[in-house]
């Protein structure tokens, strides 16, 4: 979708400063809400992708005054009332209005460790021809989709060159929109920075993105 996430190539929020010896969390609260979402992400009620999409999905002037954690925790809160796990009011009351609904998939304290260590492999073991090759010129569709979208609004319908053929992984936008898996070959996509951002970009830099087949055309 074409949100205000989306930031690529945009100009105007001010400057980037980087904090030296910057903390892993600012306040304790930011490490609670970490915790919530992974814990959340355990009961197997929606994937990365959808949680991605989740944010997207977050107000745009809700999403530009909020900072990192504080959009987790937005995205958090609407992932829970769209699986059914909680309604707006126990969220804003803190008390639960009955029992957790059953079935759900609940890891023990003990498993925390080894599921956070483990993740997700999310390449596919299906024998699919590789539509491109390293070297082959491609350009990217100018698609505008309402739904999760890994094909950023500043690289469409622009020319690039396959850097490397990464193999067969589950289809990021399909699966962060509810449509599956899908699984097709990823590519790193080279892209000349002046391609993508004009005559004035330095000459010599250069963009890797990392696509689908779905997001690409022969050149």
């Amino acid at each position: 979708m074409n949100g205000v996430h989306d930031m690529g190539g945009m100009h105007g929020f001010g400057p980037i400063g980087p904090e030296h010896d910057e903390p892993v969390f600012h306040h304790r609260w930011e490490g609670r809400v970490f915790a919530l979402r992974l814990a959340a992400s355990m009961l197997g009620q929606w994937n990365i992708d959808i949680g991605r999409h989740a944010v997207e999905r977050m107000d745009p002037a809700g999403y530009l005054a909020s900072t990192y954690y504080e959009r987790w925790l937005a995205s958090l809160e609407t992932l829970l009332i769209e699986a059914g796990l909680a309604t707006r009011d126990e969220i804003d009351s803190g008390v639960p209005a009955g029992p957790p609904p059953a079935g759900l998939r609940v890891p023990a304290p003990s498993d925390v460790d080894r599921i956070t260590a483990k993740g997700r492999n999310f390449r596919v073991d299906v024998d699919l021809a590789a539509r491109f090759q390293v070297g082959d010129t491609v350009v990217t569709r100018n698609d505008h989709p309402l739904g999760h979208t890994r094909l950023p609004r500043y690289a469409r319908a622009r020319h690039g060159v396959i850097d490397r053929v990464h193999g067969v992984f589950i289809f990021a936008d399909a699966s962060g929109s509810k449509r599956g898996d899908q699984p097709q070959h990823l590519y790193s996509v080279r892209f000349a920075a002046r391609e993508l951002f004009g005559p004035q970009a330095p000459a010599a830099d250069t963009v890797l993105i990392d696509l689908w087949n779905a997001h690409l055309e022969p050149a």
